[in-house]
């Protein structure tokens, strides 16, 4: 036979014929069904079709095939009744497909009569020709079918089949059935032997399954083109699907049984997952569920599924959202639609194998799968190459398209985590321990600098954030109905979540370990189970990535000025090659990490401003917080219900010993949206942030941590920023409306404020003011309802020490801050008067200088910035009461810090507050003058207020208030009606100082017993302080409680109540003041007369 005719030779590995008999032995244990050996042949049925059950027989009852003589030439076409002994099964040979027979199939057939193994052929009818019997047909149909499927041949001289594909010559198959004297034709019991040589005829190069994949989806093709009742053929593809399907099993798991030495890289089911189902050699669904449907009695499919699996993971681990890695996410979602897929991929050990936080992400199964971020830091600069240099435009739109790819393959992961835990309770709980195991991992996260190295990435968290908010999708209602399914007991039932090391809303580290020692007996449900992992996953995941952009910021803006003092320092060492290296090197270095800063940054934020995965998130963050409010109330609050204020002080301890996080998680998603994507709130949020902020800043004493406190009062300073077409922001208009908000805000934003002054932290001092200007912008807000001016009035006469303490503190800050800000400025005069050309300074003193203005303009900046605010609130508040601002503890504090504002303004003072580019700063002089006017108006009604006016011995000057009229006229700064009642003010200013220098002159010596020991005036009101035993003026002891509750003499603690009558010594200073007056009265009628005589 010529070389080219010859199909290619088996490589010299394959086993030769005795080898494979060995081999077909050992499968024999492996393979449900049966194989051949030589000595035997199979039992056939009544109809000629070999039995499901052949049972080998020994060579002494067999007897010899012969080969039969069969006439080849055409048959008649016409239909011929068949025996009446044939099977009512069978067809008419005209409803059987035509099969194209080939001069050695026709050589090859055997007759009825032989195979049936009868001495001699049964007589046909008389005067008829001898049908095509359907037995004869069958195997032609077998022989043929199995010839295409697998595309093997028993014929040397057949290289290829009728659509010219490549045939495998089976020489070994075919001395087999000529030993035996078999028919040389390919049967379903003699196709194990078939496929073994075949497959075993495949290059080492490639794997057995390059070749059994095809065939099995030939079969299964060949099984679905089947109609009807399809007598034999059916058990002929079926029994060749259950071996094709057997076969790769042992392709996988036993490849030495094809003569093959195990190879990792082909004996698995992985590449061939990776590619699409309708190639050639792609895993197809109905291969996955042949897989599923044998998987219980088949013992090796778990393995070879396992395998599969880790290599797909491990493959992946390497690879990044710029590569190829769908193939691998739709693979693993294929399979995952197999519960008992997802039940052994769950129970395998790398499922959840790592020693660290980073290696979870690249050594258990689903770690790579999520791995796969934007913020990978190939991805990240593959999409924002050169950022210094890229539009805003150009930026925003490689954000949006990793916010697509994100959306998608975030998608995908659910889908995937969706079916683990579903499929059942095995799967379920290895996938909440793998979850666990991260947000464990990672609680480093949020220390004040995290290390990279030792915990998982950004992206990797984020999408673990995400897919534990899908799960949580079905208990997140608008009408929160599953929030009673949330057990706080959960966390006291040894939990997955470890909150050991965590602070404690209000509870300290033995106290809480106190309490979670106790085991409350029971079993969390799931959604207990996801709830707090996915708020565990929230802190140390997304919350963790969003206060980091703050510090990217910080960054960038550092090696931005960096690389600018590099710059600067180009022409020193223009004579210097050497140093020139040295500083290009140096400049390089900071450039890269800067565009690498920014490219990160670009990502994150592309990531983090996806505004279907925030809605998400915040439809969590609203169940989290109407279940806190439950915990705190103790009842079943719903945002259509009202909290009683305040809370009982007995706190419940399932609240005081919850992690910290629960509430920062909160506020800290809620700020987040509100500032960066506050169209997101606008259709999610309710009255429960609302009921939040409120309840927790009146019961603040439910929160240990103040800057928690603080918080809350930045979510609703946010919520009132406008947004659109909303001028009061997402919040402002609830805010002003709503009945629970009118009865408990004002107040609620007035006790936070005096809390604030003692924050316990070395910054409080400017921590307050901060804090105390975002409670100005909501006050602000809300202040056109007329509810919460009378809501102060009411404070101001029902709680009246409160209300004191708050303006005390209020004119305080006023004082500070009014004095930081205007005395900053003639600095900034002095230093743009110094650096104004033409000077005679150097380049390092100019530098200096320079240096020294940006300082004070930030802070001038700063300083004005709360000037403003404080003023805006004093004019607010003294028009609705000008009498509490009036009061005797406080109203010669209120007129000394008008009276010296008024003086810095107008007086000699001024000409230095004279600045180039005022508005830099939001310093308005004039309008700051006029809303100063305002002031003195609304509190010029209190006839003590003028007294308090003119008797400041520092800064009242008759002179300032007519230099403030002049500038008030020549620039219209104020209404004609509001002029003229200044200039009736003055004169009453006026009047009083006259009356006060004569009552001054007519005490004369005050005798030391009488005078108050701090303010060194005359005492009205004397009382003894009960430690010291020091006297004193209850309006000085008062205003001093105020803001220090502390004895100003002893330092020991002391309140208003405790201070001690001294009624003795009043009566005595009363009566010596009107025997003074007296005196001075009778002596200024004296010197009257004695003029008059004169």
């Amino acid at each position: 036979m010529d070389n080219d005719q010859q199909p290619p030779p088996a490589p010299p590995e394959a086993p030769d014929k005795e080898k494979m008999d060995q081999i077909r032995r050992r499968r024999l244990e492996k393979l449900s069904g049966v194989s051949t050996p030589k000595s035997t042949q199979p039992t056939l049925g009544s109809t000629g079709i070999p039995s499901s059950s052949t049972t080998p027989i020994s060579s002494e009852n067999a007897e010899p095939a012969v080969k039969p003589k069969i006439n080849i030439t055409n048959a008649p076409t016409s239909p011929v009744a068949l025996s009446s002994k044939v099977s009512p099964g069978t067809q008419d040979a005209a409803d059987l497909p035509t099969v194209r027979k080939t001069p050695a199939e026709a050589q090859l057939k055997r007759s009825r009569a032989k195979s049936d193994g009868q001495a001699s052929p049964r007589p046909n009818p008389p005067k008829k020709q001898a049908p095509a019997s359907v037995d004869e047909l069958l195997e032609a149909y077998e022989n043929r079918t199995l010839g295409s499927i697998f595309r093997i041949t028993l014929d040397p001289n057949q290289t290829v089949d009728s659509s010219n594909h490549k045939l495998i010559y089976l020489p070994n198959l075919r001395q087999e059935l000529e030993d035996e004297q078999s028919p040389i034709l390919l049967t379903k019991e003699r196709l194990d032997s078939a496929i073994l040589e075949a497959a075993s005829a495949i290059p080492h190069s490639k794997g057995a399954l390059d070749y059994l994949i095809p065939c099995w989806k030939r079969v299964m093709r060949t099984l679905k083109g089947i109609r009807g009742y399809a007598s034999g053929k059916d058990a002929i593809l079926k029994e060749a699907k259950r071996l094709c399907m057997s076969n790769c099993v042992f392709a996988v798991e036993m490849p030495e049984f094809f003569g093959r030495e195990p190879n990792s890289a082909l004996d698995t089911l992985t590449p061939y997952l990776l590619l699409e189902p309708e190639e050639e050699r792609g895993i197809s669904p109905d291969f996955l569920a042949e897989m599923d449907a044998r998987f219980e009695e088949d013992e090796s499919i778990k393995p070879m599924l396992r395998k599969a699996v880790i290599g797909l993971s491990q493959q992946l681990a390497t690879m990044s959202m710029n590569d190829n890695y769908k193939p691998y996410v739709h693979a693993m979602k294929a399979l995952s639609q197999f519960p008992k897929f997802v039940s052994a991929i769950a129970e395998d050990p790398l499922f959840q194998m790592a020693t660290h936080a980073p290696g979870i992400e690249k050594h258990t199964i689903l770690g790579p799968f999520f791995r796969i971020s934007p913020l990978q830091a190939e991805v990240t600069k593959e999409y924002f190459a050169a950022p210094k240099t890229m539009d805003k435009r150009k930026v925003h739109t490689s954000q949006e398209a990793l916010r697509l790819t994100l959306q998608t393959h975030q998608r995908d992961l659910l889908d995937i985590v969706n079916h683990f835990v579903r499929s059942s309770p095995e799967s379920r709980n290895k996938t909440l321990d793998w979850f666990a195991y991260i947000v464990n991992s990672n609680h480093k996260r949020r220390a004040l600098r995290p290390n990279p190295e030792e915990l998982s990435s950004d992206g990797f968290l984020m999408n673990v954030t995400v897919v534990l908010d899908g799960l949580c999708e079905p208990f997140m209602d608008a009408t929160f109905s599953k929030v009673n399914r949330i057990d706080v007991d959960y966390l006291r039932r040894n939990p997955r979540v470890e909150i050991k090391d965590e602070t404690k809303l209000n509870a300290d580290e033995s106290a809480s370990t106190e309490y979670y020692e106790t085991v409350v007996p029971g079993t969390s449900n799931f959604i207990s189970e996801v709830f707090f992992l996915t708020l565990a996953a929230h802190h140390y995941g997304s919350e963790a990535t969003n206060s980091m952009l703050k510090s990217l910021d910080r960054e960038i803006k550092y090696l931005t000025d960096k690389a600018k003092e590099l710059e600067a320092e180009r022409p020193k060492f223009a004579s210097s090659p050497f140093n020139m290296a040295r500083l290009e090197e140096q400049l390089r270095r900071v450039n890269d990490a800067l565009e690498k800063a920014m490219s990160f940054k670009f990502a994150v934020e592309g990531v983090l401003f996806d505004k279907l995965m925030q809605a998400r998130s915040l439809n969590f963050m609203r169940v989290v917080t109407v279940w806190l409010l439950r915990i705190a109330t103790q009842s079943d609050y719903t945002p259509d219900k009202t909290i009683k204020l305040p809370l009982p002080a007995q706190q419940p301890d399932a609240f005081r010993f919850l992690p910290e996080y629960v509430l920062e998680d909160i506020v800290g998603n809620f700020n987040f949206i509100f500032r960066f994507l506050p169209d997101v709130m606008i259709s999610a949020v309710g009255d429960e942030v609302i009921a939040l902020c409120i309840t927790f800043l009146t019961n603040s004493e439910y929160i240990k941590n103040p800057y928690l406190k603080a918080k809350l009062v930045s979510l609703l300073f946010h919520g009132t920023w406008p947004v659109y077409h909303r001028t009061k922001g997402v919040l402002g208009d609830s805010l002003v409306g709503t009945k629970f908000a009118n009865d408990h805000l004002l107040h609620a934003l007035m006790k936070f404020y005096i809390e604030v002054e003692s924050t316990g932290a070395h910054t409080q001092f400017y921590d307050k003011f901060n804090i105390r200007y975002e409670i100005f912008q909501v006050i602000k807000c809300i202040w056109t309802n007329t509810v919460y001016q009378e809501r102060l009035t009411q404070e101001s006469k029902t709680n009246t020490e409160f209300f004191l303490r708050f303006v005390n503190l209020l004119l305080n800050d006023a004082t500070y801050v009014l004095d930081e800000a205007l005395t900053k400025f003639p600095k900034i005069h002095d230093l743009q008067a110094e650096l104004r050309p033409p000077n005679s300074l150097t380049a390092e003193q100019r530098t200096a200088k320079e240096e020294e203005l940006a300082t004070a303009e930030g802070q001038a900046q700063s300083y004005m910035q709360l000037t403003n605010e404080t003023v805006s609130m004093m004019k607010l508040f003294t028009k609705t009461l000008s009498a509490s601002f009036t009061m005797p503890e406080i109203v010669e504090r209120v007129a000394a810090m008008v009276d010296y504002t008024l003086d810095t303004l107008v007086g000699p003072k001024s000409l230095n507050l004279k600045v180039d580019d005022p508005k830099k700063y939001q310093f308005d002089p004039k309008t700051l003058l006029s809303e100063f006017i305002e002031i003195y108006l609304n509190l010029g009604v209190s006839e003590s207020f003028v007294e308090a006016v003119a008797g400041d011995g520092r800064s009242y000057k008759p002179e300032n208030f007519d230099r403030a009229s002049r500038i008030l006229t020549r620039h219209g700064l104020r209404s004609a009606e509001d002029m003229a009642a200044w200039e009736k003010l003055k004169g009453r200013f006026k009047t009083a100082k006259e009356l006060e220098d004569q009552n001054e002159e007519d005490l004369g010596d005050i005798p030391d017993e009488y005078l108050d020991p701090i303010m060194a005036t005359l005492m009205k009101d004397p009382v003894i302080l009960p430690v010291s035993k020091q006297i004193i003026d209850r309006s000085t002891i008062r205003s001093h409680l105020l803001s220090d509750p502390h004895d100003p003499f002893n330092r020991s603690p002391l309140k208003i109540e405790d201070v001690i009558e001294n009624p003795e010594l009043k009566a005595r200073i009363v009566a010596w003041r009107a025997e003074m007056m007296q005196k001075a009265k009778a002596a200024r009628g004296d010197d009257l007369m004695d003029t008059t005589a004169g």
